[in-house]
């Protein structure tokens, strides 16, 4: 993997993939660096049903755009292969960030194998977008210090050893829960036993979005809320007492004794 000199050089000799974080759905939650690789790089790498058509728009003139909503993952790689072969470089745009449940690292491997250059910018993940949505910092003093990002197993590859949702919600963290929304029956029987049935739960779908849509409930109410709402996808589940705490002792961050020291 090539060393990132993107924020400095953007394109350079040879050629280059460039992974980037899109955000999670508002066209500008991008960052500067992401908006510049795109506007520099011939070939744009895209999941049409996820990444906002706006930023496409900041591709250069005559660039070629292929949407992988339908593509299989030897057919992402044999079009980046390709774009390598001919020099040009490619901005391979994924949703949120792609430090998390992004795909990327078969790619990875893949492009090692062939010899393709490679790096990659960050974005705003879902889960970030939820909790500005939400007014909510997720780690609170004496509340909550941990943040546990996991998703469950329906349709997916199977959950290592020891990360089912049973185990997880041992620590009582604050838990999000990402492609989980359309089995929230299960992740509510699942969570009740360490969180409790009063465990303020928040549902945020489509975050950062126009048509973003936000449900709060207890953890034993929640179900029949998304039910209601008819939520199936897109969305993120956030549970744990951080986010109704009211009363806890301020951050140590701006104490008067650390200030002073």
């Amino acid at each position: 993997m090539e060393n990132d000199d993107a924020g400095n050089d953007l394109v350079g000799d040879g050629m280059t993939v460039h992974f980037i974080g899109a955000g999670p759905g508002a066209a500008d939650l991008i960052t500067v660096r992401g908006q510049r690789l795109i506007a520099a790089s011939p070939v744009c790498l895209y999941a049409g049903s996820l990444v906002p058509e706006e930023l496409l728009e900041i591709c250069p003139p005559g660039a070629r755009k292929i949407d992988t909503s339908s593509l299989t993952l030897d057919e992402i790689i044999a079009e980046l292969v390709r774009a390598h072969a001919n020099g040009q470089d490619v901005a391979r745009l994924h949703s949120g960030d792609p430090s998390v449940f992004s795909a990327i690292a078969e790619q990875f491997r893949r492009l090692d194998a062939a010899g393709v250059p490679y790096d990659v910018t960050p974005g705003v993940p879902a889960f970030a977008a939820a909790a500005a949505s939400l007014a909510r910092e997720l780690t609170v003093p004496g509340v909550a210090q941990t943040v546990i990002l996991t998703r469950t197993a329906e349709r997916a590859t199977a959950m290592p050893a020891g990360e089912d949702l049973t185990t997880l919600a041992a620590s009582r963290s604050t838990m999000v829960l990402h492609l989980a929304v359309q089995r929230i029956d299960a992740v509510v029987a699942e969570l009740l036993p360490s969180y409790g049935p009063d465990c303020p739960v928040a549902v945020v779908a489509r975050a950062s979005r126009p048509d973003e849509q936000i449900l709060r409930a207890p953890l034993s109410e929640i179900a029949a809320l998304v039910k209601e709402a008819d939520i199936r996808r897109t969305a993120v589940i956030v549970i744990g007492p951080a986010l109704t705490a009211a009363q806890f002792p301020d951050s140590h961050l701006y104490s008067a004794d650390r200030c002073r020291s």
